[in-house]
């Protein structure tokens, strides 16, 4: 875009675009043989508006890499509308995280979606930013009240809308502001937007917590959660010799949702069960959430009198969600309902409870349209932030979230969200690589994979368990082991002595690189490096390698090519530029090179070193 030209439709057609104009438009300037933006695309901006007033301004920075290009329509009423083409022979990376992820992300489909983290296609984490294997990156302003069209409005492009409609507040006038950057390779374009826009992380998750497996009680119990099965299931893990960073309590531990309070039925002595299991060598904790039920006494009405829930521009409170049909959020944005809200937690502590694991956080679970305490160009993406902040800022470095917005640089682990029982690209296990390359890139690298397995969710509920077969089970815990942290619920034991075998060599396989992962973490603070990137990172060149999808890097020096074909004992491997040692095979190949048909029967994880 620096280099060549942009071509807009403004001057030429003012409001009078069409799609067959803005066609016939690229078709004179290719027949004149003049060049495109450098990204080997085409730029459109279409406006919609009642009014002509529309105002672009652009700066560039010394070194002619990056401009910045804000487009301000007068009109409240109308929309911006900014589309890139995507070119068969370019790959791009980043956008949001999403239920169907593929990689790289071109052929993803989006009509007008709200760009904040939302929970109806998974959209946890939505950060405003793309990367093309050209070494070309986009990133739009948090201010402007962005949706994204992609390969919808128009085939093969991605189109950044503006425009005041919920979940945004109203502005009187409409910005649509974004940078591009033009660089070298992806690698480099990616560290620039890294120093000065995605931010690096100030320090990493507790270390225990990425050493030995989490073993959480919901994919195995769901929320027939009690004391007596919590205790069972700890000494499950003792008997057949499995270490552990911590147990996790997960849903439905309360008296009602939101009271803080645990269920005497179901825990009747909570401080002497936490004494147990940390006697036992286990830390404990506990899962949370933002809400509070209406009917969950004196919570719910405590909150309600002094304004601690999220309020919509008509004073209402009233939201639901996935245990509550009638229920509020508490407002992070306000600092004596936090300071309320803490407390409560603090009180958990004092049970035993050694940490959380946070859940929710996304905007779309606040009434609509929010009224927050802070400037209406921040909101509502402002209330993930906040949420986030105030869990790293009150608690210690072994808790977990599952959002992010513009909180990158926050030292605790970002879980991804709940995957699916399942071998297909529908939230399964294809996409546990796809989603640790897409939050890698988006800057939040101390990801928290998924359960080993999926949730097991039975026809979607919440109550019953489909478990996972043998062979997903192994699978997928062996797509997981160079990745930063195991996450455990259902168990090898409830298989045969084999799985128990393979899965205690994976998991302890997992535990001796512990350094290698701390290390990755330590240049990702230091240098802003991903900790787990695709493999086209240390090739970045490389047009083959900018399309691999089943594979990943832990840091720059180990590939991992894990099976996620049903039935599968073989697989194609593509090693990128480089000496590579098979550590099964104990040879060495050179890269760039494919290896066909590489055998992986049920008990082997291919993975390579660089040498």
């Amino acid at each position: 875009m620096i280099q060549h030209p942009v071509w807009s439709t403004w001057a030429r057609y003012k409001v009078n675009v069409t799609e067959k104009r803005v066609e016939a438009y690229a078709d004179e300037i290719i027949a004149h043989n003049f060049k495109n933006n450098g990204t080997s695309t085409v730029n459109y901006l279409f406006t919609r508006s009642q009014s002509s007033e529309r105002f672009t301004s652009w700066g560039l920075d010394a070194k002619n890499e990056v401009i910045t290009i804000t487009h301000t329509l007068t009109d409240p009423a109308g929309e911006l509308i900014d589309c890139f083409h995507f070119t068969d022979d370019t790959q791009w990376f980043g956008g949001p995280q999403l239920r169907y992820q593929h990689w790289p992300v071109q052929s993803m489909y989006f009509q007008e979606e709200p760009y904040v983290p939302t929970h109806p296609v998974n959209m946890a984490l939505a950060e405003r930013y793309w990367l093309s294997s050209k070494g070309i990156y986009i990133y739009v302003n948090e201010t402007s009240p962005l949706f994204i069209d992609q390969n919808n409005y128009r085939d093969k492009h991605l189109c950044l809308i503006a425009k005041n409609k919920a979940p945004y507040q109203h502005r009187d006038r409409i910005e649509l502001s974004y940078t591009i950057g033009v660089f070298p390779n992806p690698t480099t374009a990616h560290q620039h937007a890294v120093e000065n826009y995605l931010g690096k992380p100030k320090g990493h998750p507790n270390k225990r917590m990425i050493q030995h497996p989490v073993w959480s009680t919901w994919a195995r119990y769901k929320v027939n959660v009690t004391e007596k099965r919590v205790e069972a299931y700890a000494d499950e893990i003792i008997a057949h010799n499995f270490k552990n960073s911590q147990i996790e309590i997960d849903d439905n531990w309360e008296t009602c949702y939101g009271s803080a309070e645990f269920d005497p039925v179901k825990f009747p002595d909570v401080r002497a069960l936490t004494k147990r299991l940390k006697s036992k060598g286990f830390r404990v904790t506990l899962w949370i959430h933002p809400f509070i039920n209406r009917g969950c006494e004196p919570a719910y009405s405590t909150a309600l009198n002094n304004s601690y829930f999220v309020k919509n521009l008509e004073g209402k409170v009233q939201m639901s969600w996935w245990q509550g049909a009638d229920a509020a959020t508490i407002d992070f944005t306000n600092s004596k309902a936090v300071a309320w809200w803490v407390a409560r937690l603090k009180r958990l502590e004092d049970l035993g409870i050694d940490s959380f694991k946070f859940d929710a956080g996304e905007v779309s679970w606040l009434p609509q349209v929010a009224e927050l305490n802070a400037s209406p160009e921040l909101q509502p993406g402002i209330f993930t932030q906040e949420y986030v902040r105030t869990l790293v800022d009150n608690f210690d470095d072994s808790i977990e979230v599952r959002v992010g917005w513009r909180s990158q640089d926050l030292p605790v682990f970002v879980r991804m969200i709940d995957k699916d029982t399942r071998w297909t690209w529908n939230n399964g296990l294809p996409t546990l690589i796809t989603t640790l390359l897409q939050m890698n890139l988006n800057g939040y690298v101390h990801v928290l994979p998924d359960m080993i397995g999926g949730n097991g969710y039975l026809d979607g509920l919440n109550n019953g368990t489909e478990y996972p077969s043998k062979e997903m089970f192994i699978r997928w815990l062996q797509a997981n082991v160079f990745m930063p942290s195991l996450q455990y619920s259902f168990v090898p034991w409830e298989y045969d002595d084999e799985t128990i075998e393979i899965c205690r060599e994976y998991t302890e396989l997992h535990a001796n690189y512990t350094d290698e992962i701390i290390n990755a973490m330590k240049q990702a603070i230091e240098k802003g490096t991903p900790v787990n990137p695709p493999i086209w990172w240390i090739d970045p060149l490389n047009p083959e390698a900018h399309k691999i999808n089943d594979e990943y890097l832990l840091g720059e020096n180990i590939l991992v090519a894990p099976v996620t074909v049903e039935a599968a004992k073989r697989r194609n491997i593509y090693l990128p530029k480089g000496k590579w040692y098979d550590v099964n095979l104990r040879y060495t190949w050179e890269g760039p090179r494919w290896l066909t048909n590489y055998f992986a029967p049920l008990n082997v994880l291919p993975y390579f070193k660089r040498v």
